[in-house]
């Protein structure tokens, strides 16, 4: 008789009157009631989770509701986890042991939710083509087109042939695949880094989009082997012989370049509707990436220049010209008229030639002037990072820095002290 009313109470229809009544005494009524509270643990990463088990009434089966707080990756999202090992939990039993085990995982550091949904781990090499073709649709609006060829040069060249060699999940890669992923870049400090950088913002996504459950440390930057250099540059007087060894009519963005610290690409973007005639004012909001005209600054800031005065007279000497760009290559065949990065440097080049100089256009142009305002017109560092609207002191430090020959220059005027007569036969007897 007892082993028949076991099995009665075994066979009870989760629909009927009689278990709604039992299940409501236990607090489990309804698709929305909590059944078991499952105390706040800590995933790997630090992140803190907790489960509890309830009830669906339209379908007869129960299920533990995975909650992620916002402090990590997958910010605030709950996860309602129907299965143990491939089945539903139409007992409250499984939905038992479903949570004991998810919290087991937790506490032993092991969690991985996929492990519970169903959702297969993800390679490594074919996630970096999907974050690639990603970063492609970005393009020019959100991602610049220059930052883009460069990812696609670290994933093709260096991501991709490191782990089809060495097979990795997005989960496994972990502080030491990331040193040993260092190891294997063959290019110089800058360059590792600029490939690092790139799995660290493909890590990043899939970070954000739950794919892993923390981002793993990457080795420091001191690891990477860059070695700052000197800034290379060239006084007032030689940078000025060097532009006027230049053709005239293509001397006005070089003059321009000098005097107002800026980049090529955004002289070469510089529109005449940039320049405020009223305020005598350059709005610098454009630039050029990868040959491509952006309507944006390397740094997503608009900066406004005043116009120097020595350029002044030049300004009013230049030609008038038909088109949108301030300045105009008048042997150029380009839509708009405007200069190509390349045609410059063929240029500069061409006149350092002439000039018996050896320097790049940029050291010879923005290096140049930010480090003669400094060490040959006594400005500061303060003022020169106001002049050129650097986010960074430490980037305008660099142009202070004193060259060997200004170095032995204050050596030689230091007092020299003359050793006295017989000093040494004294120490040598002492």
């Amino acid at each position: 008789m007892k082993g028949n009313q076991r099995a009665n109470k075994t066979n009870v229809n989760p629909q009927s009157p009689e278990s709604k009544r039992n299940r409501s005494s236990k607090g489990l009524t309804g698709n929305r009631q909590r059944c078991y509270s499952g105390r706040g643990n800590m995933a790997p990463g630090g992140v803190c989770v907790k489960g509890t088990i309830h009830y669906r009434e339209d379908r007869g089966y129960y299920f533990v509701k995975w909650h992620m707080p916002k402090c990590g990756a997958e910010k605030g999202k709950t996860h309602h986890i129907y299965n143990y090992k491939g089945e539903k939990c139409y007992d409250e039993r499984m939905a038992k042991k479903l949570l004991a085990c998810m919290q087991a995982d937790v506490e032993a550091g092991i969690f991985r939710l996929e492990k519970y949904t169903g959702e297969k781990w993800t390679d490594i090499v074919p996630y970096l083509e999907e974050w690639l073709d990603i970063q492609e649709d970005r393009v020019p609006d959100r991602l610049s087109p220059a930052t883009y060829s460069d990812y696609r040069n670290s994933v093709h060249r260096h991501l991709i042939p490191f782990f089809k060699k060495h097979p990795f999940q997005l989960h496994e890669i972990q502080y030491d695949v990331l040193c040993k992923l260092l190891g294997s870049i063959d290019r110089e400090g800058k360059g590792k880094m600029n490939v690092m950088y790139c799995l660290r913002a493909c890590l990043d996504h899939a970070w954000r989009s739950g794919r892993i459950q923390a981002m793993p440390p990457f080795p420091r930057k001191r690891e990477y082997g860059i070695v700052e250099t000197a800034i290379e540059w060239v006084s007032e007087e030689r940078q000025n012989a060097i532009i006027r060894a230049i053709p005239v009519e293509h001397q006005p963005i070089f003059w321009w370049l000098k005097y107002h610290f800026r980049r090529p690409g955004e002289a070469m973007s510089l529109h005449k509707a940039d320049y405020d005639t009223h305020r005598d004012v350059f709005i610098i909001r454009r630039s050029f990436s990868a040959k491509e005209l952006v309507n944006y600054t390397k740094t997503h800031k608009i900066h406004e220049v005043p116009c120097h005065p020595e350029f002044k007279p030049i300004l009013e000497a230049m030609p008038k010209t038909f088109g949108p760009f301030f300045f105009v290559n008048p042997k150029g065949r380009l839509q708009g008229g405007h200069y190509q990065h390349e045609y410059l440097a063929r240029l500069w080049r061409e006149a350092c030639k002439s000039e018996n100089e050896n320097i790049r256009m940029y050291a010879g142009l923005k290096h140049s002037s930010c480090s003669q305002f400094i060490n040959e017109r006594g400005g500061t560092v303060d003022e020169l990072q106001m002049l050129t609207d650097h986010a960074r002191r430490e980037s305008v430090k660099r142009y202070a820095s004193v060259e060997v020959e200004a170095k032995r220059a204050l050596m030689s005027k230091s007092k020299v002290v003359r050793v006295p007569s017989g000093y040494q036969k004294r120490i040598k007897n002492s």
